[in-house]
């Protein structure tokens, strides 16, 4: 499929945000995984059960793995679309 010029660069500025909104996401998650280990060590501390801490930040690790795959994704369209076919 043949795309036009105007029709690329649109695209390819929908991709740009969508990677800045990744690169977002990315940086918040890391964030909440660091504030939510940060709860499973004052947990530990405290002597109180942190099994369900802990999932939880098994959870965010692997949505994180999850939104990284997601912008590889993304940059993958990017390159495509400054690049041609």
């Amino acid at each position: 499929m043949v795309i036009s010029v105007i029709e690329r660069s649109e695209q390819l500025d929908s991709e740009r945000r969508h990677l800045t909104r990744a690169n977002q996401d990315i940086e918040e998650g890391s964030k909440r995984i660091r504030d939510q280990e940060d709860r499973v060590r004052e947990l530990m501390a405290g002597g109180h059960d942190t099994g369900e801490a802990e999932r939880l930040v098994a959870l965010l690790k692997r949505t994180l793995i999850e939104w990284e795959r997601h912008r590889v994704l993304i940059e993958q369209r990017v390159a495509y679309l400054q690049h041609g076919d």
